[in-house]
């Protein structure tokens, strides 16, 4: 059997510390601890105070690097000095259509011309549309309208309730009108026998399998046999008594 190296042999950061931590493990906050201090640093000072002056923007792993803008002054303009042309500069109307895009149309609002002092073309308020409101509009849709007129003179239906129509004064609507139509039959009185001596075909007498008028041959039929004749047979054994 080969034995293969130990956990020692391998070369692996530590993941204790700060200092070469491995990078694929957390880190905790780390904190070293000091020995205790005499008494004697109470009365003599040996620490530098407060003339270190850390800029806020330094760290540890370097300064910072969000970026950061400052309000200046107005430059003073020169001969020398750049303008950069604003929005306003720029036409982009007027620039031609370029790798087929589509342009808008375009309009231009221009005085009279010399020939045209007096325009005979009436303005657009001069024109007058058909009224929309009611029923007297053929080419398009209306709601039911109603009509509320005045009182009809004394003695008229709303004072003599006598004039106005009972219900029998107003005829039945036929059910075929608004419904489907039924079948209709007609009772007629019985035939007379013919009593004269001239004798009538009977049932028997006419042939309609001989008829050709709207048929090229009369129809006809065969008796056949039932199955094809090469349909193989049924063949059973018969046990013999």
């Amino acid at each position: 059997m080969s034995t293969g190296p130990g956990p020692g042999r391998y070369a692996l950061p530590p993941t204790i510390g700060y200092i070469n931590h491995d990078y694929t493990k957390p880190s905790s906050p780390a904190y070293s601890f000091h020995s205790r201090m005499s008494s004697n640093m109470v009365s003599v000072d040996s620490s530098p105070g407060p003339q270190y002056h850390v800029d806020a923007k330094m760290t540890r792993f370097g300064r910072d690097g969000t970026p950061s803008y400052s309000m200046l002054g107005r430059k003073k303009k020169t001969a020398d000095t750049f303008q950069t042309p604003g929005p306003g500069a720029y036409s982009p109307e007027k620039a031609p259509p370029l790798n087929l895009h589509h342009k808008p149309p375009s309009y231009t609002m221009a005085y009279r011309t010399r020939y045209r002092s007096v325009d005979p073309v009436p303005a657009p308020n001069r024109y007058t549309l058909p009224n929309l409101f009611g029923s007297h509009v053929p080419h398009k849709p209306a709601s039911a309208s109603f009509t509320m007129s005045a009182r009809r003179k004394a003695g008229g239906p709303s004072e003599d309730l006598s004039m106005t129509p009972g219900p029998g004064r107003y005829n039945s609507t036929e059910p075929s009108i608004y419904l489907n139509r039924q079948p209709s039959f007609s009772l007629q009185s019985r035939s007379n026998i013919p009593s004269d001596a001239t004798r009538k075909p009977g049932p028997g007498t006419h042939s309609p399998e001989k008829v050709t008028a709207h048929l090229p041959r009369a129809p006809s039929f065969s008796m056949g046999v039932r199955h094809s004749e090469f349909v193989t047979p049924l063949i059973v054994d018969v046990l013999e008594y």
